[in-house]
């Protein structure tokens, strides 16, 4: 069978617009593609939540990907080795309650698993702003290619609707930073920026910072750490592992 070069174009055009039609309205939409978002995306597509998630690079895994600098092992405790047995991730202890697993394997099979479970990433795609009603609630965010704003371009954006916002963006923080600048002191104690590394300090405190911040806004991951001014970990990532799995229950309990 010889290949038609516009049959192809149409097939990737269509199937992507309806696509993207179809997820203008969603139940809950991740900013941020980190192994925190990963986890939360996945339990609520278990669930059978929608569920999209935008990432604004070419792969989805955060700062995972390198490991602890450039090296691909990731380190996590005790608290949250379950979750690498239900994602399937190998893994081997290294001391009393330090587990190593492969950083390359762990954020594949994250993806992976996000997937399967009906996540519908959009990658490529860049946080732009937050849609605020009247309501004083996050009701979805706004959206661009990530290369118009690399390319400087004046290209306005297109919005996605959503129940419930999870900004999982790292340590910018990128959704809570824009609530902060564009609605001062509404309902909203801003980002604080994350403190000198400290992996105990700052895995312990991601218990209490992720959280709900905003009406309909839910931060997680290493945002969480930067939005209460708690300490940055290091390539250990069992309290983003675990940030992700609390993100969803909260998320849950707004949805229901």
């Amino acid at each position: 069978m010889e290949l038609d070069d516009i049959t192809i174009t149409k097939a990737i055009v269509d199937d992507f617009s309806k696509t993207f039609m179809d997820y203008t309205e969603v139940d809950v939409a991740l900013v941020g593609g980190g192994p925190a978002n990963l986890i939360a995306a996945t339990r609520l597509a278990h669930k059978g939540y929608k569920v999209a998630l935008f990432e604004k690079k070419l792969a989805l895994g955060g700062g995972m990907w390198g490991g602890g600098m450039m090296f691909p092992r990731i380190v996590v405790q005790e608290d949250a080795k379950d979750i690498l047995e239900e994602f399937d991730i190998n893994y081997h202890e290294y001391d009393n309650g330090y587990y190593v697993a492969n950083s390359i394997e762990s954020v594949s099979k994250l993806i992976s698993k996000a997937v399967s479970s009906g996540v519908q990433v959009f990658n490529l795609v860049s946080f732009e702003d937050v849609m605020i009603r009247e309501d004083d609630r996050v009701t979805g965010i706004v959206i661009n290619w990530t290369a118009v704003s690399v390319a400087n371009l004046h290209v306005d954006p297109l919005t996605i609707r959503a129940k419930v916002v999870i900004d999982g963006t790292g340590h910018e923080a990128v959704v809570c930073s824009t609530v902060q600048r564009k609605i001062p002191g509404a309902k909203f104690d801003g980002v604080v920026g994350e403190r000198p590394m400290w992996a105990d300090a700052g895995e312990r405190r991601l218990k209490d910072t992720t959280r709900e911040v905003y009406p309909g806004l839910i931060v997680t991951g290493m945002a969480a750490n930067a939005v209460a001014g708690a300490p940055r970990m290091g390539p250990v990532f069992g309290g983003m592992l675990l940030s992700g799995d609390m993100a969803a229950k909260i998320a849950i309990s707004k949805l229901d």
